[in-house]
């Protein structure tokens, strides 16, 4: 049994109209279903307002979700409200994108990990502060850091107080919403390096969410493709960056820098931005930037439907076939 499964989920939101015009619905996540087992991490990749964030909101209940449903050990928690989602966030927490504006500025980092283990735990003072040095030696921080602000510390340091923070009440399943994207280039690493060692400590399970596919593929087992709140495409992360097979992963993959001068890729261009999500396209909603896009595209929604000569590897495309051509 998965650890996570998300069901048919769909997150929309209601924009009121004005006197002359009715109000329109903004389908952020479309009929997204997948699953996530413990331990492992699964990436999701996409561009800036493509709904990934949302779908890792809705999933930890930060969003109400308008149907499906997502079951955490078989518990439908989308269900739940009140106290019972309360009690129920011990076992997931996510990992804020901006360090600088997730954790209160008035609040040392000791009374930002007591206020979370005085909710989920019946841990006295001295336990607490026991759990507190714990939890910051885990993210390579000491004691020392305990009685400090957060204006005092760098951008990754801040990142490593949130991920304390999420790991405060031993949750079985992260959703990490762009960790890294607001850090410099050798921080990131350092952050996805600590992600993974605390993963095989406490065996917690990630959906990391990022725009980078290099990042996503160095720290994930499965990667999941967004475009306008619908999986695209996804599979094991050697196959999905080694063999994409829809055009919209191959256009991300071809923005990656290459370090290997003998390793040759040509740079896909997509034209136009990606339609509002208030007025989506008919058909496949890739089909206006597609350069493989035929008329069948503009009419029927193509569904995520594995390949034939690899079942683990699905793609939402009429013809992932001439994608390896592009």
């Amino acid at each position: 049994m998965p650890l996570l499964s998300v069901e048919n989920l769909s997150t929309s939101y209601r924009i009121r109209g004005s006197m002359f015009s009715p109000a329109k619905f903004l389908r952020a996540v479309d009929n997204v279903s997948f699953s996530l087992d413990e331990g492992e991490t699964l990436g999701l990749v996409g561009e800036s307002g493509c709904g990934k964030s949302t779908l890792g909101r809705t999933i930890i209940r930060l969003e109400k979700p308008s149907s499906g449903k997502v079951l955490i050990e078989d518990r439908d928690i989308s269900s739940l409200d009140g106290a019972e989602l309360r009690k129920a966030r011990s076992g997931f927490q996510m990992i804020f994108q901006d360090p600088y504006g997730s954790l209160n500025p008035r609040m040392t980092v000791y009374n930002t990990l007591d206020e979370v283990l005085s909710i989920h735990t019946r841990l006295d003072r001295s336990g607490r502060q026991n759990r507190i040095i714990e939890l910051l030696e885990m993210v390579g921080l000491n004691s020392e850091h305990m009685y400090r602000y957060p204006h005092q510390f760098s951008g990754g340091q801040r990142q490593r107080i949130g991920i304390a923070r999420a790991l405060a009440v031993e949750p079985k399943l992260i959703v990490a919403d762009e960790p890294v994207s607001a850090l410099d280039v050798s921080v990131q690493a350092q952050i996805i390096n600590l992600l993974i060692e605390i993963q095989q400590k406490t065996n917690v399970a990630f959906l990391f969410i990022a725009h980078d596919l290099a990042v996503v593929e160095h720290i994930s087992k499965r990667i999941m493709v967004m475009y306008l709140g619908k999986i695209v495409e996804s599979g094991i992360s050697q196959e999905i960056t080694g063999k994409p097979r829809h055009p919209y992963t191959k256009a991300l993959l071809s923005a990656v820098p290459v370090l290997d001068p003998v390793t040759k890729r040509s740079r896909i261009i997509l034209p136009g931005d990606v339609p509002s999500p208030l007025n989506p396209p008919s058909g496949c909603p890739f089909h206006p930037r597609c350069p493989l896009a035929k008329e069948k595209c503009s009419r029927e929604i193509p569904s995520l439907q594995p390949l034939e000569k690899d079942p683990m590897h699905f793609s939402a495309c009429f013809f992932h076939d001439e994608v390896t051509k592009m």
